[in-house]
């Protein structure tokens, strides 16, 4: 492990033009059991996460809804605000894209910009996502549509605009890449950037015109342009830390940990990396790139209408089972598909016959036979090892695999000795001692994928009388 004590880890910041879903749900869930793993093994933690309140795609659904474009940010932004409740969720910053220090930090971020000769004005005509908020090459096109947006037609844009001067970073960011093989995971993500780079970089526009596209960042020294979304919302990922007036928390903390959807690729480990460069502030230590979660092996997404409501999900399951059916069953780096009859079977056979059979025929084996026990919190050296190694390369599932491996490990040793069957009460003792120490060292371990149970059972598992107390998870019928 790193003997850095600081770790810094942001999520994207998900464009408000809809009510969250399991998507955004499934990458915070994943950035927060980093963040809750770096707290645990001794880190101090700066989680950030937000809202991206600019652009087009949301200047529509404003006027749409024939809402003042600020209240319509306002209405949505407080629902991706109380996923922090609804998920158990431990961000130390949420970063709003209006908020008044983030829209001088961007301007700040794009003087240094245009100082270094990396911005300049033209015309140009361009073929454009809305869905993405991003321009399309042919070569980028399937049938003519975008591969993530196909429901939406492209539109043209002619107009004079600002433009970063991509193409001047090819070389920098392929040497970026080389000097740093561990920057963006996984590894065939890694190898398609590399690959989109070593092609040739165009120079991308990085405003609007007022006039046409209102809802944005003003340009400094031109009050007839807003900037890009996207190179507003970037800059986002340093503002949070206080830049650039805190220079000591943001030295601190930076670089950090980005997490992002593989539609993201290109954004957050190309573009931003350039723009990094330019300001002359250093790039990103590493950026994770996540698969889709699909329905039906479709994209999931709120522009296709088959996205799942996260609060809906957690009130009918709880709140951990629903991280550990995220952390467990979802891979995290290739695309997985959603299944709600999954996440019934998982929650009754790993939670309510799994770890929470285990804990409670043991706590009751205590209780009746009123054996005082003396534990220590987190004594198994090799399942320590096991699960850091795991959670240092992001291996969610596997992690939870070694904890889950000592649960059925306790569980036949259990079934074995059946100490239900005993009267002795230190024949009794001896067996239960290892299983209780068992169940106490997995609850340490499971603090960053299921925090609310973790307490429930270092709590219990930490009393001199163990007893049984509720069920942690029912069975489902």
């Amino acid at each position: 492990m790193s003997a850095n004590k600081k770790f810094y880890i942001t999520t994207t910041l998900p464009y408000i033009n809809a009510e969250p879903h399991i998507g955004f749900a499934a990458e915070i869930i994943r950035a927060d059991a980093i963040a809750r793993f770096q707290r645990l093994i001794g880190k101090e933690v700066f989680f950030n996460t937000g809202t991206d309140e600019h652009g087009l795609k949301i200047w529509r659904k404003a006027q749409e809804a024939k809402m003042d474009i600020q209240d319509y940010c306002d209405s949505l932004a407080v629902k991706f605000n109380d996923l922090k409740s609804t998920l158990n969720l431990s961000f130390d910053n949420f970063i709003r894209t209006t908020d008044t220090h983030h829209l001088s930090a961007t301007q700040e971020f794009w003087n240094r910009c245009l100082a270094k000769g990396d911005i300049y004005k033209k015309n140009y005509q361009v073929k454009y996502c809305v869905g993405c908020e991003l321009e399309k090459t042919e070569s980028e096109l399937i049938n003519g549509r975008c591969q993530f947006h196909p429901d939406k037609d492209l539109e043209i844009i002619e107009e004079e605009n600002y433009f970063f001067r991509f193409s001047a970073y090819q070389k920098p960011l392929l040497d970026l890449y080389n000097n740093n093989p561990d920057i963006v995971i996984p590894h065939h993500r890694f190898t398609e950037i590399k690959n989109f780079v070593a092609s040739g970089l165009q120079d991308f526009s990085i405003s609007r015109l007022k006039a046409k596209m209102p809802w944005g960042v003003e340009v400094p020294g031109d009050p007839e342009q807003v900037m890009y979304v996207w190179f507003d919302a970037l800059v986002n990922y340093i503002s949070c830390l206080g830049w650039p007036e805190d220079e000591a928390q943001f030295k601190a903390f930076w670089p950090g940990v980005q997490v992002c959807g593989k539609d993201n690729l290109r954004q957050q480990t190309a573009m931003w990396q350039a723009m990094l460069l330019s300001a002359g502030l250093p790039n990103s230590k590493q950026v994770l790139i996540f698969g889709f979660i699909t329905n039906n092996g479709q994209k999931m997404s709120k522009s296709l209408g088959n996205v799942v409501d996260p609060f809906s999900l957690v009130e009918k399951f709880g709140i951990d089972a629903v991280r550990y059916y995220f952390l467990r069953e979802i891979q995290a780096f290739e695309d997985s598909d959603f299944s709600e009859e999954n996440l019934a079977k998982l929650y009754n056979a790993d939670l309510a016959n799994g770890l929470g059979n285990l804990a409670a025929r043991t706590s009751n084996l205590l209780e009746k036979n009123e054996i005082k026990l003396e534990l220590t919190l987190n004594s198994d050296e090799d399942l320590a090892k096991a699960f850091i190694n795991n959670m240092s390369e992001y291996s969610f599932s596997e992690s939870l695999r070694t904890l889950w491996d000592k649960v059925k490990a306790s569980d036949e040793f259990l079934s074995q000795t059946t100490p239900w069957k005993l009267e002795g009460k230190e024949e009794i003792k001896t067996i239960l001692k290892p299983v209780a120490q068992n169940i106490l060292n997995i609850a340490y371990w499971l603090e960053p994928f299921m925090p609310e149970t973790a307490k429930k059972i270092k709590d219990q598992f930490s009393a001199a009388q163990i007893t049984k107390g509720d069920v942690l998870f029912p069975r489902l019928s």
